[in-house]
């Protein structure tokens, strides 16, 4: 009865951290990834930590292997960019539609998705709720995939969700990622 009760518990905790984000849809030329989180700070506030991307995106996920060299133009036509060695660089996105403490929409690839005939366009949203921030965020992603979405679905959806969860831990706490804080 008691292992019952534990996986039970383990099912509920699983759905309960996953259901916050999916694929809403996919067909053979795009699919959106969907994300809400209730964040325990003020829209303002809340846009801030998302503009300082270098402080909750994993390293793991960039080009350069550091997030510190990434950043976020906030201004129509700026750039989420990432610097690399020897003068290179990275646009992830571009910044096309900026309301403060409102609103960010980005469009551009990202990851594998900069080498292939796709892009996207990241809609985030903040709303003021529960004494804190809404978080809407919405990558619709299109483009030629030679034998469709399939393969790439699952680690965008992966990859993410673990971003947006680094991105509301640091909001929260001040720190993105106490476990990889802790190896270094």
């Amino acid at each position: 009865m008691k292992l019952k009760l534990a996986v039970l518990a383990l099912i509920v905790t699983a759905t309960t951290l996953n259901a916050f984000a999916e694929i809403a849809d996919s067909a053979a030329n795009g699919f959106t990834y969907k994300t809400t989180l209730q964040l325990s700070a003020p829209p303002d506030a809340v846009y801030q930590k998302l503009l300082s991307i270098g402080n909750w995106w994993s390293s793991s996920h960039t080009f350069s292997g550091d997030a510190h060299n990434m950043s976020i133009d906030p201004k129509a036509m700026g750039c989420w960019c990432e610097k690399l060695p020897s003068g290179g660089g990275v646009r992830h996105m571009q910044v096309v539609n900026v309301m403060p403490g409102k609103m960010l929409v980005m469009t551009g690839g990202l990851g594998p998705l900069q080498s292939m005939a796709a892009t996207g366009s990241m809609t985030v949203r903040l709303t003021p709720a529960n004494g804190g921030t809404k978080l809407d965020v919405m990558y619709a992603v299109t483009g030629y995939f030679p034998g469709g979405t399939g393969q790439l679905t699952g680690p965008v959806n992966t990859v993410l969700d673990e971003q947006f969860a680094r991105f509301k831990s640091y909001v929260e706490t001040g720190n993105a990622a106490p476990a990889e804080s802790q190896k270094k």
